[in-house]
């Protein structure tokens, strides 16, 4: 019995299909950095991409906070350098809060 496998020529659907999908995904960056510039002093956008280089997923938790406490209007002012590293320190407590107990 002979098993078949779609060739990537197959389905010339799917390129066409991802287009738009990158393009919504391009116009949200677009938004998200328009947003963090009018939050983070200047100081703060430079660490948050230095973190975005180094830890992409840590620097999408810190924006996605941001962007909603600007959303439901928590912020007065810009964030500053001092208060996104209070940010970051809080969302990485947790992960370096065991306890060793030993019998």
């Amino acid at each position: 019995m002979k098993m078949s496998f779609p060739e990537p020529h197959d389905h010339p659907h799917d390129s066409e299909h991802d287009h738009p999908h990158d393009h919504s995904h391009n116009e949200q960056a677009a938004q998200k950095e328009q947003i963090l510039k009018q939050i983070l002093t200047p100081d703060a956008r430079m660490r948050l991409n230095n973190i975005k280089m180094v830890k992409p997923e840590l620097s999408d938790l810190v924006e996605q906070y941001l962007i909603g406490m600007a959303s439901q209007g928590k912020m007065s002012g810009q964030i500053t350098d001092d208060q996104l590293k209070q940010i970051l320190l809080s969302t990485q407590q947790p992960k370096r809060d065991f306890k060793i107990n030993r019998v």
